[in-house]
């Protein structure tokens, strides 16, 4: 796991804001070359997603490459993913790290193309790739949206590219474990709740974390663990969360803050209680305006 306790029990990050455009026509044929990296797009459109990272070849010559690496090492006994991994974790392969193409997928659908802003961070790519994938597997990335990617950038995949600042990889149980958990209840409970309401966050339609409603809910999926524990406190009385609605707050101004409303339903009264956590996501990293707390329709 990388930075996933820090992740998870904190409830607040700074904000920054990210300007430039993707380097111009030329310097971007492959997804694999680092020039493209070093700036972001034009508009300021900020993407924090929920999913997996998968290397693609870019051009049959990369792949040729690749297949030439394979050959000199002993892979007897391994899986083509073992093998993938092997080649590509050595640091004397790194220079072939950074010609491949690497894509994040959401729920097993390929959504996005990523390109390091500091060309250093394909290491945080290759820390990606598992050498055994579980479907437990999650990472998250952070960064800006930038245009859809021409034919040539990445052997004809056309995908919205991401310049990201923040990717790290975990794995459900290693989030859930993370989470602080009350002194007494029952933690078997606690897991089997918590692990519920991922599921809930990472199968909502549509969510590729670009709008601002699905990138305050990834980033309290993440950062915010009071969530999980008032899911919890609900089963415990006899509740079901019957919804979780995301939108834009008038309490904003200048800044885009967004509501996320948590309602759950009293399995034998019917009686609706909600929660409000508020989330400023007006810059590319979101955080806590306000915290969880009972919340009343107006």
């Amino acid at each position: 796991m990388t930075q996933t306790g820090e992740s998870i029990q904190n409830d607040s990050m700074s904000g920054t804001s990210a300007t430039g455009s993707i380097a111009g026509s030329g310097s971007c044929s492959s997804c694999g070359q680092a020039s493209s990296a070093k700036s972001s797009p034009s508009v300021a459109n900020y993407v924090y997603a929920l999913g997996r990272v998968e290397p693609l070849f870019p051009r049959q010559s990369i792949e040729k490459e690749f297949a030439q690496l394979v050959a000199r090492e002993d892979t007897n006994g391994l899986t083509d993913r073992q093998t993938q991994h092997k080649v590509l974790s050595q640091r004397s392969n790194r220079y072939l790290a950074r010609q491949m193409c690497w894509s994040f997928k959401v729920e097993g659908l390929e959504t996005y193309l990523l390109i390091p802003r500091d060309p250093g961070d394909v290491e945080a790519l290759v820390e990606a790739l598992r050498a055994e994938p579980s479907r437990l597997d999650l990472d998250v990335v952070v960064g800006s949206l930038g245009p859809v990617a021409p034919p040539d950038f990445c052997n004809g995949v056309q995908l919205p590219i991401v310049v990201f600042d923040q990717i790290y990889s975990f794995d459900w149980e290693t989030l859930i474990e993370a989470i602080p958990k009350p002194k007494e209840g029952d933690h078997e409970l606690f897991r089997r709740a918590s692990s519920e309401l991922l599921d809930r966050v990472l199968q909502m339609a549509d969510n590729t974390g670009s709008s601002d409603g699905h990138r305050a809910l990834n980033y309290l999926t993440v950062r915010y663990p009071a969530i999980y524990l008032k899911v919890v406190d609900a089963y415990s009385r006899n509740c079901s969360l019957s919804a979780v609605k995301v939108n834009l707050s008038s309490l904003g101004g200048p800044r885009k803050i967004v509501d996320v409303v948590l309602s759950f339903v009293d399995r034998r009264t019917d009686v609706t209680d909600k929660f409000l956590v508020r989330v400023d996501v007006s810059d590319e990293f979101p955080f806590l305006v306000t915290k969880l707390s009972p919340y009343y329709d107006r």
